[in-house]
């Protein structure tokens, strides 16, 4: 298997907060979920969360078992959430978190398993591209985004809608009828959108944190073929350059209303799956 990644924070000065790596046997991706000016009592941040989840995961995947990607999953939270909880407050709903995509091929399954809004893009031979998000933070934002969208980003009031935003989002955070990602239980990963297919079915496979899927499901540049052609023919980097270039296009947030300008992107693109 060949992998290709990029990554690239929201700004220069921001800490990048996404995280990707690979194994002989999978990749792993994870966008990690903080804003600055709201309550959080954990002392290491966001981005050393993503950190310490994602090389957990790496260590799961490559230990060579079978077992089952929650499970991987549920431990990597454990081990991570033992890492600060003499010294931070785990049980708030400011705890670091982060979206999660797992890829493994065992044998001769590709398996997935996707927790929260980053995006998976299973490019198949024979069929139209197979995407699997979790959409349940979308859908319940959908009834606490409309001030934010329609100041302009920037401003003072963005900035303080988007911080009231987050906050409302946060009562409906790992809680039934609300939505999953991965902070401190690690029962979330019953939660997480688990699935395979035969690798002789599928050509690619992309690993999008949401600031790079934007292209695509939020700024409508191109479709999901479309973005699978521009990785495949330019790779990773040039996707997000792409991106950087649509936000600067619309640095008010006018033409495509969203709550960050710009957002941390990360891509990993998986090709000669069947390689060994």
């Amino acid at each position: 298997m060949h992998v290709a990644m990029a990554t690239s924070p929201a700004t220069p000065e921001h800490s990048n907060e996404d995280f990707t790596a690979a194994t002989t046997r999978g990749v792993v991706l994870l966008d990690g979920a903080g804003l600055s000016g709201t309550v959080s009592r954990c002392s290491h941040g966001v981005a050393w969360y993503t950190r310490q989840l994602g090389s957990a995961l790496l260590a799961g995947l490559a230990e060579g078992s079978d077992q089952e990607l929650p499970a991987i999953l549920a431990e990597a939270i454990s081990r991570t959430a033992a890492l600060h909880e003499d010294t931070c407050h785990l049980d708030e709903p400011g705890t670091p978190s982060a979206t999660v995509i797992m890829l493994r091929r065992n044998r001769d399954q590709l398996e997935y398993l996707v927790l929260a809004d980053s995006v998976l893009v299973l490019d198949q031979a024979d069929a139209a591209p197979l995407v699997i998000s979790d959409d349940r933070e979308a859908q319940v934002g959908r009834n606490y985004r409309a001030t934010m969208d329609s100041l302009t980003n920037g401003t003072p009031e963005h900035d303080q809608a988007r911080r009231d935003y987050v906050q409302a989002l946060r009562a409906h955070r790992n809680k039934p009828g609300g939505f999953w990602v991965a902070a401190a239980d690690p029962g979330v990963a019953n939660e997480a959108i688990v699935g395979s297919r035969p690798i002789k079915d599928v050509t690619a496979a992309a690993l999008l944190s949401d600031g790079a899927s934007r292209l695509a499901d939020r700024f409508g540049l191109t479709d999901w073929p479309g973005l699978l052609t521009i990785l495949h023919d330019h790779g990773p980097a040039e996707l997000i350059r792409r991106v950087r270039a649509a936000e600067n296009s619309d640095p008010y947030g006018t033409r495509w209303p969203r709550g960050k300008t710009h957002d941390d992107a990360t891509a990993a693109f998986c090709t000669q799956l069947l390689d060994t």
